[in-house]
């Protein structure tokens, strides 16, 4: 079993990079989800409710962000300014620091509502939830909950045989995706070490309408069947349909294309609906 694909998110909600490496610092991958989109309330947008945001691109540029759509359009966003604002992100109000009017005016024109790109800053602090926490002092980004979102290409291949039309990986946008396993071996990894870094694995990934945006378009051209399959074959009371594991690093570090996965504790399978007909 080894990491047969590593995803980077700059802006979050906004289209996946491939990437060979990612280096993992205290809150997660480097940069990963660093940046966010939020409305004139302060409150995060991501594709659930903005599906568009897929058609867009976030990436790194000799240390500056740079924005881009399929039209051509490039914007290097301003160096961080000094003006910080409170935003939401789910249950969690934190201190970010706005990237300025530009970003705000490019973001807006094409996503079609008023809108701010803010930045997290280091000396912003946003805990893991600590119901699932492995520790005190685990954090984040602007990810959903974990610094980390780990998935299986064999339980993608199950998933498949189930649809009218296959999936790509990238609808899950994950960190990790392993290759090698199982299908669905990783609901029962508690701890695994991929290269040097051992990872807990501390709640499966509740899915949600994202799974059904096409990730270069943000259009939805199977409808709800990606969702709506997987809740029947994946549901895992109280989460809901499930697909992949959120994890929690224990240790700084990089992770390459390539590297070696070892599971290191295991639990028993849980009880889905389908196996439960």
């Amino acid at each position: 079993m080894r990491i047969a694909g590593l995803f980077h998110y700059p802006v979050k909600s906004l289209r996946g990079l491939a990437v060979d490496e990612l280096t993992l610092e205290a809150r997660g991958p480097r940069h990963d989800r660093e940046w966010m989109v939020v409305d004139s309330n302060g409150r995060f947008l991501t594709q659930r409710t903005t599906p568009r945001m897929a058609s867009l691109t976030a990436r790194l540029r000799n240390g500056q962000l740079e924005l881009s759509d399929d039209l051509g359009a490039v914007l290097l966003v301003e160096p961080t300014s000094t003006s910080s604002r409170d935003v939401t992100v789910w249950r969690d109000t934190v201190t970010a620091t706005d990237c300025g009017d530009a970003a705000a005016t490019w973001l807006t024109a094409r996503l079609g509502q008023p809108c701010r790109l803010v930045r997290m800053p280091d000396s912003t602090i946003r805990p893991v939830d600590p119901k699932y926490s492995p520790r005190p002092d685990a954090h984040t980004t602007f990810a959903d909950a974990y610094p980390v979102l780990l998935t299986n290409a064999a339980s993608l291949d199950d998933l498949n045989t189930n649809l009218p039309a296959p999936l790509g990986m990238e609808r899950f946008r994950a960190n990790v995706v392993i290759s090698g396993a199982p299908a669905w071996a990783e609901d029962e990894w508690r701890a695994v070490t991929l290269g040097s870094i051992t990872f807990d694995l501390v709640k499966p990934c509740a899915r949600c309408v994202v799974i059904t945006t096409d990730q270069r378009t943000g259009e939805q051209p199977n409808g709800s069947a990606p969702l709506s399959t997987l809740a029947r074959l994946r549901t895992l009371q109280p989460f809901g349909a499930i697909f992949g594991q959120n994890a929690v690093h224990r240790s700084t570090g990089t992770l390459r294309v390539g590297d070696e996965l070892h599971v290191v504790t295991t639990q028993p399978r849980p009880s889905y609906r389908a196996l439960e007909q």
